[in-house]
């Protein structure tokens, strides 16, 4: 798998979850919808990036449009199922790849650091949009928002203790002015940068202030991204999930 497939793999598997943890009562059905053409968007590109295997890609992207269209007709049970249903074949795509890795290092080790970095990235990026719904609707409860910042700094922490348990793993020493500038974009953009975001957002929103949120939120997209794709890098010099 490419590297470009790996980040569109964890980017669409961490939306679908942030999806299913969210508390969908609490959220308008447009908001879904635009989520499922997201979640169509990533599937069609990894199914176009795949040389392998594309028949569990097509289907996930069958289910988003379908997905979508039910959020359209306010269709909400079934449409949710649809969601469930995305976030178990990412989940189990994402599986496949951890354990198809021929790597020194336990399996286990780069499956749970997949999870991390899917999580850091589905978090900020759900965040970040569903921030965008407030303010189309204003009076729409802090509630879901609050849990999407909660899950950012879980998985921000555990993408931290994934890459500290890495570090501690025997591998290749760091060398060369590319390696420490991969890695010190990777712990300061991938791992410290969503970690701040969300303590920042947690004090925002105390003042209810989903606007100065939603801007923190685009920033730790953009440096989830930049962590990510660092990280990505680093690892084909590492050998390690750092």
């Amino acid at each position: 798998m490419s590297l470009l497939q790996q980040f569109l793999l964890e980017l669409l598997t961490g939306i679908a979850l942030m999806l299913c943890v969210m508390p969908s009562h609490k959220v308008a059905s447009g908001f879904y919808r635009v989520e499922m053409l997201v979640l169509l968007g990533l599937s069609v590109l990894l199914a176009l990036t795949t040389a392998g295997n594309r028949i569990i890609p097509s289907i996930l992207a069958a289910l988003a449009f379908i997905g979508s269209a039910l959020w359209m007709l306010e269709r909400r049970a079934p449409a949710m199922l649809l969601i469930y249903a995305i976030g178990t074949g990412a989940v189990g795509l994402l599986i496949q790849f951890g354990l198809s890795r021929d790597a020194a290092l336990p399996r286990a080790l780069w499956m749970v650091s997949d999870f991390a970095s899917a999580g850091t990235l589905g978090a900020a990026m759900t965040g970040m949009l569903l921030g965008h719904r407030y303010l189309t609707a204003p009076g729409m409860p802090l509630k879901p928002l609050q849990v999407l910042n909660v899950w950012l700094g879980a998985a921000g922490f555990l993408r931290l203790a994934v890459s500290t348990a890495a570090w501690l793993q025997p591998g290749p020493s760091i060398s060369g002015t590319s390696a420490w500038t991969w890695l010190g974009l990777r712990w300061l953009a991938g791992i410290a940068g969503p970690l701040l975001s969300a303590v920042l957002v947690w004090r925002i929103l105390k003042y209810r202030n989903t606007q100065a949120a939603t801007g923190v939120l685009f920033t730790a997209v953009i440096l989830t991204f930049i962590g990510e794709l660092a990280a990505q890098l680093l690892a084909l010099q590492m050998q390690r999930p750092l």
